[in-house]
Parts: structure tokens; C-alpha cells; sequence
């Protein structure tokens, strides 16, 4: 029987870079001390927010092992491995590797835009290579397609590689008709903030978060919260988070995330092209958003 152990508050972890625009890898294994110390119950590592299109293979092995070294067996971590070609994908799965990792985050392919037949016949050839287990990723704003419902159904019964599916489509109805369908062992995972509050309440299992890179005790309470039952306290929380979520993304991500680490202190606000820091506007605007939570 398959089992999905990332439940709860999930982290999609930046990479922290220096002026220069080298990996800190000290400012990276800080981040994961803080971000298990104040709550965190799993880590997604090597996602978007990592920055990982920017990232060659030595860069991406030697920043995985590190926070492997870092986590040290405290909460489990899933890292992304995606490519619109499923050939290199297959191979990068076989030969990568994944020591200390509990499962492959893998997104539908970018750019390509294939069919759903396409879509499926990938996922199908990833699930026959990969090592671990694999967490589905659909995100149609960054890769131009959205994986209906029924391809990713299909998909969990065809195969019990598949134990989850990271959401972020922003389609509800979608989203409530996976839960509601999905076979045994199959969940569900918020890749939104601003929903996570909404979805947990139709059943998803947790969320992996950008936010909370930032403020990772006030967001894992806020899924703590749903989780134990105690909604309004949850929605308390989620109305103050209210006005940051889309602060976040107006200018791009890691951007805005990054700019509000940096004004925590968290490490230095630095990004590689083609990501460039927010305007000082908006990053004012992150500022004033932040201090009226009052964390």
C-alpha cells in the first residue's frame, strides 16, 4: 500500500545566493534549521522557488545534499526533478542521487504543451524510473497546460508510484473532484496559499508553502490549525495573511518572497537572471503588508 508521509505544513524552500551570485550554502542550511524549528513537518526541496531552472546539475546535487545533510533525518523531504523531455527525465532519475529523499516532486512538462494522452505517457515512463515515489505537480500557469482531473486519476490508479499531487491550478471544482475521486493512498496538496485555508477544509493534506520561507511559524499554525479542527482560529490567521499572498507574486517568485526574507534578516536579496529583485514600490508595499500581521 502506498503512503504519503508529506502531510501538514510543507516548505517549497528558496536557494539563498550572495551578491556574486554563488549558492550560500550557510544561509541554506540556516534556513532549514528554521524552518523545522518553527514548525515545519516536510520539505520540498529543489522546486520553482528554489530557483532550480538556474541551477546547473553539480549546483542542484551539491544543494540537495546539503539540505539533506542539514534536515538529517527530522522531517522528510521530497525534491523536484522535472523536464519537458521525458528521455533526459529518465535519465536524470536513474542516475541522480536521492540518499535521504522520500519522493520525486515532478511537474507536467513546460512549454511542450502535449496532450493529455502526452501528459499521461510521461508520467507513466517517470513512474517506471524513478527510484522513489513521485508527487505529481500541476501548476498551468508556469507550464502553459493544466492536467485535468482525469488524466491525473488515471494516473493514481495506474500506478502506485503516484502518492500525491501537489494542485495548483487554482480550479476548485478540479481540485475537489480529485480529492473526492482520488483511489486509496492518493492526496491531495495545496500548491497555493492564498488557497490552502479553502482546500484543506475539502480534504487536502497539507500545502507546500512559499510563504512561509518568510514566516514559517504564523503559516504552519494556520495549518495546524485546520488540521486539529480549529477553524477559526485558522481563518483568523488567514485574514491577516490576506493582503501578502498576491503581494508575493505580482513582480514574480522568488522575488517577492525573497524581498521579505530579506527585510527579516534571513539572507541577502539576491536572485539569478531571470529573476530580478521587486520594485522598490512593491517591495514597499511587502514591507507595510508584513508589519500589519504583526509577527
Amino acid at each position: 500500500m502506498r503512503t504519503n508521509p508529506f502531510k501538514g505544513y510543507g516548505v517549497a524552500l528558496v536557494t539563498p545566493f550572495l551578491e556574486n551570485g554563488d549558492v550560500d550554502y550557510a544561509a541554506l542550511s540556516r534556513l532549514v534549521d528554521f524552518q523545522i524549528d518553527n514548525g515545519a513537518d516536510f520539505i520540498c526541496a529543489m522546486g520553482t522557488t528554489a530557483e532550480t531552472p538556474t541551477l546547473d546539475e553539480d549546483e542542484y546535487q551539491q544543494v540537495l545534499r546539503t539540505i539533506v545533510k542539514c534536515v538529517d533525518g527530522r522531517v522528510p523531504i521530497m525534491a523536484g526533478c522535472s523536464d519537458n523531455c521525458t528521455a533526459r527525465l529518465v535519465r536524470r532519475l536513474q542516475n541522480n542521487c536521492f540518499d535521504g529523499v522520500s519522493a520525486v516532486l515532478s511537474c507536467v512538462p513546460s512549454y511542450n504543451k502535449p496532450s493529455q494522452n502526452g501528459v499521461y505517457q510521461h508520467f507513466m515512463a517517470v513512474a517506471e524510473a524513478s527510484p522513489l515515489p513521485i508527487v505529481l505537480y500541476n501548476v498551468p500557469g508556469r507550464t502553459g497546460i493544466d492536467m485535468l482531473p482525469e488524466t491525473t486519476l488515471s494516473l493514481a490508479r495506474d500506478s502506485q508510484k503516484f502518492i500525491a499531487i501537489k494542485e495548483a491550478s487554482g480550479n476548485v471544482a478540479h481540485i475537489r473532484q480529485l480529492i473526492s475521486e482520488a483511489p486509496s493512498g492518493f492526496e491531495v496538496i495545496s500548491g497555493d496559499d492564498s488557497l490552502t485555508f479553502e482546500l484543506m477544509q475539502y480534504g487536502a493534506v497539507g500545502v507546500i508553502s512559499v510563504i512561509g520561507n518568510a514566516i514559517p511559524q504564523t503559516f504552519s499554525r494556520l495549518v495546524h490549525n485546520i488540521s486539529s479542527g480549529d477553524i477559526a482560529a485558522a481563518r483568523s490567521i488567514q485574514e491577516k495573511l490576506s493582503s501578502l499572498y498576491g503581494l508575493l507574486f505580482k513582480e514574480g517568485n522568488p522575488c517577492g518572497i525573497k524581498a521579505l526574507m530579506s527585510e527579516r534578516g534571513l539572507l541577502m536579496n539576491s536572485m539569478r537572471l531571470p529573476m530580478t529583485a521587486v520594485s522598490a514600490e512593491l517591495e514597499g508595499k511587502i514591507r507595510d503588508g508584513f508589519k500589519s500581521i504583526g509577527v
